[in-house]
């Protein structure tokens, strides 16, 4: 019973934080379950206990996951992606996560601010349709999500190199052309 009550409050919770990324080809039904992968995949890498105090972020569009983050070894980066492959309804895995030690505060902050430019370079450029693109920034790594076309999602990528202080673009895109 407590679930179903969770699930009645926190569900226009979820739906309103992630209502910027409109993504707008994707069905009412694959937004949420797009949620709820990330929340699952998420818990199933904190029940290794291994992964627990790791940084590692989970983020779904389509079905498609992307694994981002810093860990200690390759084996924890075998083992998160292992917990994701565990999750119902994951169509495909990018283990972007890197071998390192966590990133600290100034980075993760500085992160935020680089999607907000990222974002909003995306909205003012005239060959890109910004509400389909899923924009994740991890240690100045950007990582483009979404379903477009070839020619936007290459439009979108230069979009991104021009801001100061990206390290790279990575394209995770569905192309449906």
């Amino acid at each position: 019973m407590r679930s179903h009550s969770f699930w009645f409050f926190a569900s226009p919770l979820l739906l309103a934080s992630c209502a910027s990324d409109d993504l707008r080809k994707r069905p009412t039904g694959v937004f949420i379950d797009d949620i709820g992968i990330e929340h699952v995949v998420k818990r199933q890498i904190n029940a290794d206990e291994r992964l627990r105090s790791s940084h590692v972020v989970a983020v779904s569009v389509n079905g498609v996951v992307l694994l981002v983050g810093q860990l200690a070894t390759e084996e924890l980066k075998t083992a998160a992606q292992r917990a994701a492959e565990r999750v119902r309804k994951v169509r495909k895995i990018h283990n972007e996560i890197e071998v390192a030690p966590p990133t600290n505060i100034g980075v993760r902050t500085n992160d935020k601010w680089m999607k907000t430019k990222v974002k909003t370079a995306l909205l003012s450029s005239e060959d890109v349709d910004a509400n389909l693109i899923k924009v994740v920034v991890e240690n100045s790594i950007i990582y483009l999500m979404g379903g477009i076309s070839r020619q936007q999602g290459d439009a979108a990528a230069e979009v991104a190199r021009s801001i100061f202080g990206v390290q790279k673009v990575v394209k995770v895109f569905e192309y449906i052309d």
